[in-house]
């Protein structure tokens, strides 16, 4: 009887056990239905990859300096006669500049010549003599040697007197003179500065980095501030062959052509060097990268997904950069919002706002 009971008693909590859990368990599946519903999108702004024309270019800053410059200078001493330039005038190679006083001089020389003269005829009356026997080789030799340093004599004072007249050694722009006529002016003194300016150099430097795009008559423009919003053109005539080991840069010296001499030596200019210029590169918003360790990425949107594509960069310009390879023309990517998306995620491109109507 017992063990009927025990029996009933068993059936009842296998019953029991039955209808709690299929009652706990029905709440349950609306939940996992909602699990398994649609994927969430993603909001992203999208664009095109394009074409357009892109130009490596470097900027520096120069400084402007003269073609030729020396200051002119007596090489001898002397009173000065007559300045023959007026401040800032332009003047011709050759052209005389300043007179000394050359009275002493050109005595020197007249007396000069006279000896010279004189040794010349007695040379030849001991050649004569000399053929007739009636001096020996000596006194000829002595006659001939009269004659040859009487000629030296002229000759120095000759160039002497040449010193006494200062010409432009170039052609040139006079500068503001430090003498007046009639005052004694020692050798070397200053007396005013000739500058070459109708072509003008300029000076900068350029790191070491951009040395294997830079090359003689490579052309540039210049710029400074007392003519904005103008450019003078110029070329690369010299590089530096050394790499200077404090600042890892290169000198390069460039000329430019100064019509109405308009620019000034000492000018502190600003350089732009193009280095490179290639057509038809393929250009993307720059914040479209996605950078991952050293290489780059972009989303682009197939099917309505992204997919995650690695590129290589080129040159970049404000807004923008240059893909070398990885996309095609045409092709749609992210351009913003693509930093919490993933692989393969469910994106939804969203509509440029059109301008603000201006009241």
């Amino acid at each position: 009887m017992k063990r009927i009971v025990y029996l009933a008693l068993a059936v009842a909590l296998l019953v029991a056990a039955g209808l709690a859990w299929r009652h706990f368990s029905k709440p349950q599946l609306p939940a996992a239905k909602s699990a398994a519903g649609p994927a969430r999108t993603l909001p992203v702004k999208a664009a095109q990859v394009r074409r357009d024309t892109v130009t490596d270019r470097v900027s520096a800053v120069g400084t402007l300096i003269a073609n030729e410059s020396v200051m002119i200078r007596p090489e001898i001493d002397g009173r000065i006669e007559a300045i023959h330039f007026q401040e800032g005038q332009v003047v011709r190679k050759g052209d005389k500049l300043v007179s000394l006083d050359a009275s002493e001089v050109e005595a020197q020389l007249a007396s000069a010549m006279a000896a010279a003269n004189l040794n010349r005829s007695r040379l030849k009356r001991s050649e004569e003599l000399f053929e007739k026997k009636f001096i020996s080789a000596q006194a000829l030799d002595e006659a001939r040697e009269n004659l040859n340093q009487t000629n030296a004599r002229e000759a120095e004072i000759k160039a002497k007197l040449a010193k006494s007249v200062v010409r432009a050694p170039f052609e040139g722009v006079t500068g503001l003179r430090q003498v007046s006529p009639g005052a004694y002016a020692k050798a070397g003194q200053d007396v005013a500065r000739l500058e070459g300016i109708g072509v003008l150099k300029i000076d900068f430097r350029v790191p070491e980095l951009y040395l294997s795009k830079i090359r003689v008559g490579q052309a540039l423009a210049v710029t400074v501030d007392a003519y904005p919003g103008e450019a003078f053109s110029g070329t690369i005539y010299a590089i530096e062959p050394s790499v200077d080991e404090a600042t890892r840069t290169v000198l390069i010296r460039a000329r430019l052509p100064n019509p109405g001499v308009r620019l000034k030596p000492g000018m502190f200019a600003r350089v732009n060097l193009t280095l490179a210029q290639r057509d038809n590169a393929l250009l993307v918003p720059e914040q479209a990268l996605v950078p991952r360790g050293a290489e780059r990425f972009v989303f682009r949107i197939i099917d309505g997904r992204a997919v995650s594509t690695r590129v290589e960069i080129g040159l970049r310009r404000p807004g923008e950069v240059e893909i070398l390879s990885g996309l095609e023309e045409g092709q749609v990517i992210v351009a913003d919002g693509q930093l919490k998306l993933q692989d393969g995620a469910a994106v939804t491109v969203m509509a440029e706002k059109p301008p603000a109507a201006k009241p």
